[in-house]
């Protein structure tokens, strides 16, 4: 890294000083949950990669014009990583390796190493899941500072200059990008991204599967001034020194004391062994493989490895590692000891039904291309159509429940309205579209034509803020209230026709028998109601935006906390917006209906007063509180088609956010900052295959 970097506003150099800390307890935690310790690390290794993959050694070692540079001794194993990278004079460094040979876990010990050693004021290393990277859309740098604020919100908050945190902490060198997994990133895009990646200058370490990096460099060029190692095979005395310390000693008849990992390694060792060990020899080179085989033979004591030694039930190395990776999940929930047991179960879930649950995430995963999974972004349908339609029935349930239990009784009891129970009944079902349906456009039109998710709220909820607002504020503020102006003038011109369908349907009140004077009396109302409603929806919305305070820093930044500071946030926010508007409205009615009555005299009246003010509004803001969470909410996106439809569906349980806690602390899933990941992508793309399968 560099030795000095630009000066920094202090508030800037405590956010870099507290993402470091918050870093490094998620990662030892997550060392701790993955058992990478125990009993002691498996030695990761690595040597020189071939030389057309990596840039001149004068670029490297960054040498003036006429100074040839000598190549450098980069081979080292896992505690040498800080080391090894802090030797590149220009801090950039590729790790290559085949799937499951420990890239990721080097990341993890590089980033642990250098926060150990790691002053006040210099860069903070970070992991990216580069894989999530579209380089044709989004440039590096901007992806990095949406990466951060994503995990970290508080880094959202605007620094002294405008800009937010995160991007000044970018922009200043004070993060130094892991970039895990280049391999990851979706097809055809390996070229653009090694492009952009040349067009920086900026210190980064990054890991890539070795046939997709040398594709990609033959395509366009080495990068820039990187040092690449390669990582090599776990060998026969790695398994010898580890797996055995990994079970439970067995007493021999000699007195001694064995494994049931000794066979095994035995056989490994044989000289004059056959081409099954040989097999089983290169599948178990893998730190991946070696620790499946751990968890499935080590932590059980119902199985035995020496069966991995059966030619006929393994005949192939494929046949052991999809071996290895079915029966992870059964092993790390209790269940199959000898055969597959459908009715075993966790937490009341059957762990045939556990295996299903993570075949559907992970077929999602790979559906979308993606390897994080996003509690936001889970359950919407891939159908634009069911996605819109699903919002705006659900939005028309909550207008029909609040038209029976609120507007019906004031009507009855405080304007003295005749109760008719087949109007109260229709008047509700046909009410319902006056909210559904503005918030289901506006719902598609912002969110579902564009692909996209509603956005987290990095945000809290404070009356009284001085600190700087974020890029973007006054843009925001008035999205807001073009949007509820929209929202709101369709819903007064939708409850304009309810009037009128009412007024056909009650015998109590009087409709003049005139064509001309209905249809004109309807632009009136059409007109008066889109101007109230549409007023109070875009200064309710626009408050709602100027309430809006960055997040704390302090704020958690794991997905379940994230999950719960959304839902706080959401419910503190909405609730008094939605008595607010129902307020706004009321107030509103009164300057409209006494300007018709102004202009256009007695015969076309809008009548108006507290008790129609209070009904209307409580009505339409219980309605226009539930579009808006789950149609522009994270959370209520959540909450609607995760916690509602994906169980009704069978593809999770009901308690969905107990289920992928419990799979973290099991070790399916790992946490990389605000998402979930699955263990590895093999694993992942096993379940998904199994899934669409029916395995």
């Amino acid at each position: 890294m560099p030795a000095t970097l630009p000066a920094v506003p202090e508030e800037v150099a405590e956010a870099a000083d507290h993402l470091a800390r918050v870093i490094d307890a998620r990662l030892r935690r997550e060392e701790e949950l993955r058992r990478l310790p125990d009993p002691f690390p498996l030695p990761v290794r690595w040597q020189q990669a071939p030389d057309h993959l990596l840039d001149h050694w004068d670029n490297i070692c960054r040498v003036p014009v006429g100074i040839t540079a000598a190549p450098l001794d980069l081979a080292g194993e896992m505690a040498d990583i800080a080391a090894v990278y802090r030797r590149v004079p220009s801090q950039r460094l590729v790790v290559l390796g085949r799937a499951g040979s420990g890239k990721t876990v080097l990341a993890l010990r590089f980033v642990l190493d250098m926060l150990a050693t790691r002053t006040p004021g210099t860069a903070v290393p970070v992991i990216f899941n580069i894989g999530s990277w579209d380089p044709t859309a989004t440039p590096l740098r901007t992806w990095l500072v949406e990466m951060l604020q994503r995990d970290q919100p508080g880094l959202a908050a605007a620094a002294p200059g405008g800009a937010t945190l995160a991007a000044v902490l970018v922009d200043t060198g004070r993060i130094l990008p892991v970039l895990d997994g280049f391999d990851e990133i979706a097809e055809g895009l390996h070229r653009p991204a090694l492009e952009t990646l040349n067009s920086l200058s900026m210190p980064l370490l990054l890991t890539s599967r070795f046939d997709e990096y040398a594709r990609a460099v033959t395509a366009v060029d080495v990068l820039t001034s990187a040092a690449v190692v390669e990582l090599t095979d776990l060998t026969l005395d790695d398994l010898a020194g580890y797996l055995p310390r990994t079970t439970r000693r067995i007493t021999a008849v000699d007195g001694g004391t064995t494994t049931p990992w000794d066979p095994v390694i035995t056989a490994l060792r044989d000289p004059a062994g056959n081409d099954h060990s040989e097999r089983l020899a290169a599948v178990l080179r893998t730190p991946l493989m070696v620790g499946l085989a751990r968890t499935v033979y080590s932590d059980s004591r119902d199985r035995d490895p020496a069966e991995l030694l059966d030619t006929t039930r393994f005949p192939t190395a494929q046949a052991i590692e999809e071996h290895l990776l079915d029966t992870f999940v059964p092993t790390v929930y209790g269940g199959w000891p000898t055969a597959p047991d459908a009715h075993h179960t966790v937490h009341g879930w059957e762990i045939a039904r556990v295996r299903r649950w993570l075949g559907f995430l992970a077929d999602d995963l790979d559906r979308r291309g993606t390897t994080d999974l996003e509690w936001w972004r889970m359950g919407g349908s891939r159908r634009r159509g069911v996605r819109t339609l699903t919002v705006t029935a659900c939005v028309c349930l909550a207008t029909v429940l609040a038209n029976w239990l609120f507007f019906t009784p004031v009507s009855v009891l405080g304007l003295g309205i005749p109760l008719s129970w087949d109007v109260v009944l229709l008047d509700g079902l046909f009410g319902a579209p006056v909210i559904g349906l503005p918030f289901g456009c506006v719902y598609h039109l912002m969110l579902v034509r564009k692909d996209r998710f509603s956005e987290l709220m990095r945000v809290r909820v404070r009356l009284f803020d001085r600190a700087g607002r974020p890029p973007g504020f006054r843009r925001k503020v008035l999205t807001r209230f073009a949007v509820g102006l929209f929202a709101g003038a369709m819903a007064g011109v939708g409850y304009a026709f309810l009037r009128l369908f009412v007024h056909l349907l009650a015998s109590h009140l009087q409709v003049n028998p005139d064509l001309g004077i209905v249809v004109y009396s309807v632009a009136v109302d059409a007109l008066a109601f889109a101007v109230i409603f549409g007023l109070a929806a875009a200064s309710v919305l626009a408050l709602a935006a100027a309430l809006e305070a960055p997040a704390n820093l302090t704020t958690a930044t794991s997905p379940d906390d994230l999950l719960a500071a959304n839902r706080t946030t959401v419910l503190r926010l909405v609730g008094p917006l939605a008595l607010l508007l129902a307020l706004v409205i009321t107030a509103l009615g009164f300057p409209v209906s006494h300007a018709v009555r102004t202009v256009l005299g007695p015969p076309f009246e809008l009548l108006w007063d507290v008790e129609v003010g209070l009904a209307v509004g409580l009505t339409g803001g219980i309605g226009a509180a539930v579009g808006y969470i789950v149609a522009f909410t994270a959370w209520g996106h959540w909450l609607l088609f995760t916690r509602l439809r994906l169980p009704l569906t069978g593809k999770l349980p009901w308690a969905v956010d107990t289920f992928l806690a419990d799979a973290y602390r099991r070790g399916v899933l790992r946490q990389s900052g605000a998402v979930y990941q699955f263990r590895h992508v093999r694993l992942q793309q096993h379940l998904a295959k199994a899934y669409r399968t029916g395995n």
